[in-house]
């Protein structure tokens, strides 16, 4: 992801607040067996990997909640099935989790693509859909009043930070060409195109675009053709998969932009180093929405039940996502005090609710009303660095070489 409030909101409150976030009790409290939540996970296809990091961020979240008693007296039981990446199963998953399952809640599954017409169906029947990785257009238009993004700006505005950094910039440190490499997915390409237009209107001049599908293999050509034009920055709208393609590509013909920037697979600490090479990944910027050193509420308790499950090692931005989720959820039922979709729905419309990404609000079609912050690859580690409120270094340009 991606897929990954400016922080100051999100990193005010704190542990603090773990117990109300991670609790749910109250007199409406039933015995009438265990709280199903369907969810549909690509645990197979091009979004497998993001697909198993939100299910380990939901099961998490189902075991801290259990282990506390559970969702008003009831234990969570999660309904996972896989959607094998498909936009058409996803739905059709849904459709199931509902009218056959008989599930009492539904969780979303991983992706714009997937979020979209499983959020219409959710929507037919007046279920909530509370979702961690779906904040692209195609989600928003259908102006579906049960949607809440769990992540603190919308997607095609996560890249906004990015371009608040470089016009920040002394007017001689600007790039003054870009290029702008743009997968066709309604989550990468929009990130992309809301920057092209902020930097042409800055009077930053495009040498170089082309939109390329998702069975795109050929990125040496791409590539080729771009560094031909010799951009100061590019700016890749990009997935996961065709982000580490691109820049093996780059690698491989020497090509090294002052300044790369691509709105998902950078923002990943756990497989950009791995599929890139360790050594390659300094300077390179990214999106995100998360990191494990903030102090959003129940993040350090998050982090430390993640790493006491899944081990050491970076978390994927998905897995806190997902978390999220399970923890708005929670705060929407203790609210309300019952498990009424309806009523879990105009709650969610009403206030700021905390979690480890922050204290989030929506409008009324589920958009998140704060902002990312700006994340760059930094001795070998993926940390902050704007706004300066929330960084951990400094941004770093010109990007190093390759291997530097």
């Amino acid at each position: 992801m991606t897929r990954n409030v400016v922080r100051l909101a999100a990193l005010a409150g704190g542990g603090a607040l773990l117990a109300a976030a991670l609790t749910v009790s109250g007199s409406a409290a039933t015995k009438a067996g265990p709280l199903k939540i369907g969810i549909s996970l690509s645990l197979s296809g091009d979004f497998s990997d993001s697909g198993k990091a939100a299910q380990r961020g939901y099961k998490l979240w189902a075991n801290v909640v259990n282990a506390k008693g559970g969702v008003l007296g009831r234990k969570v039981q999660l309904i996972v099935q896989d959607d094998t990446s498909s936009p058409t199963q996803a739905a059709t998953n849904y459709q199931n989790f509902i009218t056959k399952d008989k599930v009492d809640l539904v969780f979303g599954p991983f992706s714009t693509l997937l979020s979209a017409p499983s959020a219409a169906v959710a929507n037919r029947y007046g279920y909530a859909f509370i979702e961690p990785a779906g904040g692209g257009p195609a989600v928003f238009k259908e102006k579906l009043h049960n949607v809440f993004f769990t992540q603190p700006a919308p997607v095609v505005d996560s890249a906004d930070v990015f371009a608040q950094y470089i016009l920040s910039l002394p007017a001689a440190q600007q790039p003054k060409t870009a290029a702008y490499p743009e997968l066709d997915d309604p989550f990468a390409a929009p990130i992309a195109e809301e920057v092209r237009g902020k930097f042409e209107a800055a009077g930053i001049r495009t040498v170089y675009k082309t939109v390329y599908p998702p069975e795109q293999a050929d990125f040496p050509s791409i590539v080729s053709k771009m560094a031909s034009k010799h951009p100061d920055i590019v700016v890749g709208g990009t997935q996961s998969d065709d982000a580490f393609a691109e820049v093996k590509a780059m690698i491989e013909q020497s090509f090294s932009p002052k300044i790369l920037f691509l709105s998902n697979g950078a923002n990943d600490p756990v497989n950009f180093p791995d599929k890139i090479g360790a050594n390659n990944v300094n300077g390179v910027f990214g999106a995100g929405d998360w990191f494990e050193d903030e102090k959003s509420p129940g993040n350090a308790a998050f982090v430390a039940a993640y790493h006491k499950k899944f081990g050491s090692g970076p978390i994927d931005p998905t897995s806190a996502e997902a978390f999220a989720t399970g923890q708005v959820l929670q705060a929407a039922v203790k609210k309300v005090n019952s498990l009424d979709n309806g009523k879990i729905i105009d709650a969610l419309h009403k206030g700021s609710w905390p979690c480890v990404e922050g204290n989030l609000s929506w409008d009324s079609i589920g958009q998140p009303q704060g902002q990312d912050l700006l994340v760059e690859w930094v001795g070998g580690k993926l940390v902050p660095v704007f706004p300066s409120s929330v960084a951990l270094h400094a941004p770093v340009i010109p990007k190093p070489n390759w291997g530097g």
